[in-house]
């Protein structure tokens, strides 16, 4: 089990770096602008990719991004094949990382917290 772990651990490694590639250098679609490929999570049996992505601009574009994304996935997925030299390229599904908006909401929370505890503070040494 410990072999299959590692194994799709370096596919996934493999992946990011050759997706990201190929969406800079060769996938020619409008609605696809600046991608950037933070993760790229393979299931132990190798069938399924899910590749992690921001994108910069606007909400908007996001929607429009993942559609051209999936649009893409066919090619990509083929391409990855061929590049990487493996018999089946894993199926290719992607998502919006939504880690660092996460990260800045939980941010701003603490930081409300910590004002309610200073004022607390401040009321009580009255």
């Amino acid at each position: 089990m410990g072999k299959e772990y590692s194994r799709s651990q370096r596919l996934a490694q493999l992946l990011k770096e050759e997706i990201s590639r190929l969406l800079r250098r060769e996938v020619k679609d409008a609605r696809i602008g600046t991608v950037i490929v933070t993760d790229v999570e393979v299931t132990p049996d190798l069938k399924y990719a899910t590749v992690y992505v921001q994108v910069s601009g606007e909400d908007e574009r996001e929607d429009e991004t993942l559609e051209g994304l999936e649009s893409a996935a066919g090619f990509v997925r083929t391409r990855l094949g061929r590049e990487l030299r493996i018999r089946r390229a894993p199926e290719l599904r992607f998502e919006l990382d939504r880690t660092q908006e996460r990260a800045r909401r939980i941010h701003e929370l603490l930081a409300q917290v910590e004002e309610v505890e200073e004022g607390e503070e401040g009321e009580a040494g009255e």
